[in-house]
């Protein structure tokens, strides 16, 4: 029997006839009251089995006791038109019986697996409060944010700056524009069509570079701001 002996500890019998013939059976014990043994006699087909369940009762464990509780299984062939079972082990004689005797051991469980359950016992609530109060924020992933938000204003400084770049590229090829058309009509040379055409082409692209940067500073800047 393993403990802890604070509940009923059940061990099963198989107790089997190998004979052609029917057994009846008896289950004793020296300690009746401390035991409940179901079934505690019956009869056993030719080649069959029977589980016979013993049932100890709580009891406080002493490990400096000794077990003396034994048990006894008595089997004898049954008569044929049995009707009895009381009869059959009162007429029954001494080398018409057999029996079998069993001791009883009780066994607590090892140190290291109370230890281990109680470990488990003690780290369980932790776990159940952690769940219920939700998971705690850590401050490396507060710094995490603080460098996210680090870079993306480093990011908008040089878009700003970049436009601003442009800005002054677009002024200055303007200026350009505006120098080389009078010289063209100075000189009277080429359309007035073809002037307007190079003109507008020389405006066009740093027109849609401070766009595209316009764009990428409204970006980051509605992400900084979420």
């Amino acid at each position: 029997f393993s403990g802890p002996f604070t509940d009923v500890v059940t061990t099963n019998l198989k107790l089997r006839n190998p004979s052609d013939r029917k057994v009846c059976f008896k289950v004793k014990t020296t300690a009746p009251r401390r035991y409940c043994v179901r079934p505690n006699s019956g009869i056993i087909d030719p080649g069959s089995s029977v589980i016979v369940s013993v049932m100890l009762q709580p009891f406080d464990y002493d490990p400096n006791e000794k077990s003396k509780h034994k048990f006894m299984v008595q089997t004898t062939y049954a008569p044929p038109n049995i009707t009895d079972m009381e009869a059959v082990w009162k007429e029954a004689k001494p080398d018409e019986l057999m029996d079998s005797k069993l001791r009883c051991v009780f066994e607590m469980p090892n140190e290291n697996d109370k230890l281990n359950d109680i470990d488990a016992s003690k780290s369980a609530p932790v776990l159940n409060t952690s769940k219920q109060d939700g998971p705690m924020p850590k401050p490396h992933s507060v710094s995490l944010n603080d460098t996210e938000t680090r870079k993306l204003v480093e990011e908008c400084k040089r878009l700003q700056a970049e436009m601003m770049k442009l800005t002054d590229e677009n002024r200055h090829l303007r200026d350009e524009g505006l120098r080389l058309r009078k010289v063209a009509h100075s000189d009277k040379s080429g359309s007035p069509t073809a002037l307007a055409l190079r003109d507008n082409g020389s405006n066009s692209l740093p027109s849609l570079l401070v766009v595209i940067a316009a764009i990428f500073i409204g970006f980051f800047l509605g992400k900084f701001i979420l």
